[in-house]
């Protein structure tokens, strides 16, 4: 049956991510005066040309004459293209080599251009079909032979009739004069290949929808460099993740949903079912209930710093891995501290109230200047130790507490008690994590222990503060200004109404938990937490998980790799060895690490395995997760 098989691929945004007449284009016309009215036209053209609205040889010839070009473009145009192969296509360079005698490009393109870029994959020129360019002494393109069929309406099929091929053939290609091989009978199965392009009236043709070559291979059982298509791993990302994090995961090749909101415990537990991979942010509550129903889910990225919002035992339990970013923002939640305790230490907010409200209130009662002041950091983490160096530029004495030993930085000094740098300072602000164990550790007690007229700042948290103590010692002016930027119960979506007790109250700040909410904190934790999450999907690598145990794993080549997630138990990796020594498999690297909850297993071997070893594997008892890499 192998041998039976024909491959017929289109060139244009099929094996490459463009449209070459419109590369070609781009260069010829560098410098025209008509250069921006010209490429539009022409990919207008090749549209309709493609999408069966005009006649191909129509379209060809409008297109041609459109460009101006000259020998002398061909060979910055074969470059720009070496550097637009589709990814997929470059990543199953095997196929290509494997089936060299029976794989053909047939294509409305040029040979000039086209062969140079195929036969790097392994492509044999003689199955290259495709136009050829006239030229006039000069070098100019004059036009195309018009005597090549692929140069005439419905071409591809009369090229394919000409092939005579015996057996099954299968087309891939995005356009109509592709669809059109299969309409005639000369095709088994035609299959719109969308990786660049997606033409609706293409799609509502195909016999199969393929995001990806290594989608057409997996649905045709062959050898293929990932072991399962990037476009069947589904993405679903919450609560308007940036912009870079959707790009970085389509461009990585996966089905990607966005929400712009929260989802409750219910509404997460019925969209969670078919997903891979979830990306939230702070609001959305991934429990355990919720991921009863994630049976797919492999990893979840929390496009934040805190991760408290996540269930992570119950994660680990389900084998699946949990990245965030625990650095990407920690400067923007500074600056704002910072901005908030000047504004409040000079009595901005009722200032800028009043002067809105038409009053004149010039005064300095109230008012007073940083420098010199002591300035009381709980929590000396990423954010709270960068922020005593800020501070401490700026004139602050600065002090801290912290549960861990914390080296001080600059002329810091570390308290012995939360109560003791109550004491002492001016102004506290809170910095630490949400675990359970620090809800309301700031309540009437704690605040009792201030200065009068001191200020307050939670930029952590809505959990840690007790938000009526903290109203009640503002009413009282124990408290003389205060910044509160996270609440124990915050609004899903923008569109909710805020309800909090400490509205209306005097030299108060309130924010909507934006303290990391910077365009470029936003950019980089979304540029951040994809990198990592892919970095698991493709090798198997933990680093920066907060729940698995962290391995760093060397990219594989010439072998296979196994992924096994099992619950933290004796002779579970001697029974994995058991199983692949009994098939004779060969053993090249095997990394292990474990936590109190999960043993975290890869495996690379030297050669092909039967199914049935993967059945082994799986039904090891203990097993959590089993997953083939490549």
């Amino acid at each position: 049956m192998e041998n039976n098989r024909h491959f017929v691929i289109d060139f244009d945004s099929t094996f490459t991510q463009v449209e070459a007449l419109d590369v070609l284009g781009e260069i010829s016309l560098e410098g025209h005066p008509e250069k921006e009215q010209r490429l539009q036209k022409l990919v207008d053209l090749t549209n309709q040309g493609m999408g069966g609205q005009l006649a191909f040889r129509d379209s060809l010839s409008q297109r041609l004459e459109l460009l101006d070009a000259n020998r002398k473009h061909l060979q910055p145009l074969i470059e720009n293209l070496r550097q637009k192969v589709s990814v997929s296509f470059v990543r199953n360079e095997d196929f290509f080599k494997e089936y060299r005698d029976r794989i053909y490009i047939v294509s409305n393109g040029f040979k000039e251009f086209i062969v140079p870029i195929v036969q790097e994959l392994g492509v044999k020129p003689e199955n290259v079909f495709a136009n050829t360019f006239e030229f006039d002494e000069n070098g100019d393109v004059t036009g195309f032979d018009h005597d090549n069929v692929l140069s005439s309406n419905n071409g591809k099929v009369e090229q394919l009739k000409r092939l005579d091929l015996k057996g099954d053939v299968y087309v891939i290609g995005d356009g109509y004069t592709d669809y059109e091989i299969k309409a005639a009978g000369l095709a088994n199965k035609f299959y719109a290949f969308t990786e660049n392009v997606s033409r609706e009236n293409i799609l509502e043709n195909a016999d199969h929808i393929t995001p990806s070559l290594d989608e057409f291979l997996y649905v045709n059982k062959m050898n293929k460099a990932i072991s399962y298509p990037k476009n069947r791993i589904k993405v679903l990302l919450l609560e308007n993740v940036h912009a870079d994090a959707v790009d970085i995961m389509k461009k990585e090749g996966y089905n990607v949903s966005t929400i712009s909101g929260a989802l409750d415990e219910e509404e997460l537990s019925e969209k969670i079912k078919d997903v891979s991979i979830l990306g939230i942010r702070s609001k959305t509550q991934l429990t355990a209930k919720v991921l009863e129903n994630a049976n797919r889910l492999i990893a979840v990225g929390a496009f934040c710093i805190g991760t408290n919002q996540i269930d992570l035992e119950a994660c680990l339990n389900k084998g699946v891995a949990v990245f965030n970013a625990p650095f990407s923002n920690t400067r923007s939640v500074v600056e704002l501290a910072i901005g908030e305790i000047i504004l409040l230490m000079r009595n901005l907010p009722d200032r800028i109230a009043e002067m809105h409200q038409g009053q004149w209130n010039k005064s300095a009662k109230g008012s007073y200047e940083i420098r010199g002041k002591k300035l009381g950091i709980v929590g000396y983490g990423n954010i709270g130790s960068q922020l005593s160096v800020v501070a401490e530029a700026i004139g602050f004495d600065v002090y801290y507490y912290d549960l861990v030993e914390k080296l001080a930085l600059g002329n810091a000094t570390k308290c012995s008690s939360l109560e003791e740098l109550f004491k002492i300072v001016d102004v506290v602000t809170l910095h630490v994590d949400g675990r359970k164990e620090n809800t309301n550790m700031i309540g009437d007690k704690q605040l009792s222990w201030l200065k009068e007229g001191s200020y307050f700042l939670n930029l952590a948290r809505g959990q840690v503060v007790d938000v009526d103590a903290l109203k009640k010692h503002i009413e009282s002016g124990r408290i003389a200004g205060a910044g509160v930027d996270v609440f124990p119960k915050e609004p899903k979506t923008n569109q909710e109404e805020f309800q909090s007790v400490l509205r209306g109250l005097p030299n108060l700040i309130l924010t909507p938990h934006i303290g990391g909410s910077t365009e470029e904190a936003q950019e980089n934790i979304g540029n951040f937490v994809p990198g990592k999450i892919i970095n698991y999907i493709n090798t198997g690598g933990t680093t920066n998980s907060v729940n698995f145990p962290n391995l760093q794993l060397p990219t594989l080549e010439n072998a296979h790799r196994l992924i096994h997630i099992h619950h933290n138990k004796p002779g579970i990796i001697a029974h994995i060895n058991r199983i692949l020594a009994a098939n004779d498999i060969n053993i090249v690297g095997q990394y292990l690490k474990t936590n109190e909850t999960i043993g975290y297993v890869i495996t690379d071997i030297d050669k092909e395995y039967d199914d049935h070893v993967i059945e082994e594997l799986k039904a090891i008892q203990g097993t959590i997760k089993f997953r083939v890499l490549y």
